[in-house]
């Protein structure tokens, strides 16, 4: 059996193109919102949801029905529309290098978008290798129980504390022992964490 590989996309300022106006392309655009990519839709008539999305500049629209031209420059490629032909033939215009995935044929696609968990810079994806959606929807769900809104700002303070470790200490064994720290339950508890590490700091340096 062949696995699939997990990997992490930066597709800022790369194009995106999504063939569809329907509610599943609707839920493909909105899961590229804040990736930095140009995303383009490519249909005749799009929902209420993408209409306003075009309308606050957020996506390009081209209110028109799909042609090959439309996938020049493209890093991904959805496949979206309401019909298989039309899906079908999104794949075989596309170029090799370029990465397409089909809403209604996932084991012809070359990628997937697993059920996925996002609490700022902690992301967390669940997949089920196509097994069971609901089963990687139900996992989804116990990780954002799990993993709730207090992990952004833990995050946020995780990424900026780490910074200011690796620029500003050399001994490399003190150097673990802060990035260990900072990872504990005490400081994701904390109130005051920025507090917490330079005092901590102060008494190990």
């Amino acid at each position: 059996m062949n696995t699939n590989y997990p990997i992490m996309l930066q597709l800022h300022g790369k194009k995106v193109v999504v063939i569809g106006g329907g509610r599943v392309a609707e839920r493909k655009v909105r899961s590229l919102l804040g990736t930095g990519a140009s995303i383009e839709v490519i249909s005749p008539e799009v929902t209420a949801g993408m209409q306003t999305l075009f309308l606050d500049g957020k996506i390009v629209w081209k209110e028109k029905t799909f042609s090959a031209e439309d996938l020049k420059d493209a890093s991904l490629i959805f496949a979206a529309t309401d019909h298989k032909e039309i899906n079908q033939s999104v794949y075989s215009f596309a170029e090799k290098h370029q990465l397409v995935t089909i809403a209604d044929d996932p084991d012809h696609s070359d990628f997937h978008l697993p059920a996925h968990v996002q609490r700022g810079r902690l992301s967390i994806a669940v997949s089920t290798g196509g097994a069971s959606p609901i089963l990687a929807k139900k996992l989804r769900a116990e990780l954002e129980q799990q993993f709730d809104e207090r992990y952004e700002e833990y995050l946020d303070f995780l990424f900026t504390t780490r910074q200011f470790i690796l620029k500003e200490v050399e001994d490399a064994s003190l150097k673990r022992k802060l990035l260990t720290a900072i990872v504990s339950e005490d400081f994701f508890d904390s109130q005051n964490r920025l507090e917490d590490f330079k005092r901590l700091y102060e008494e190990w340096k």
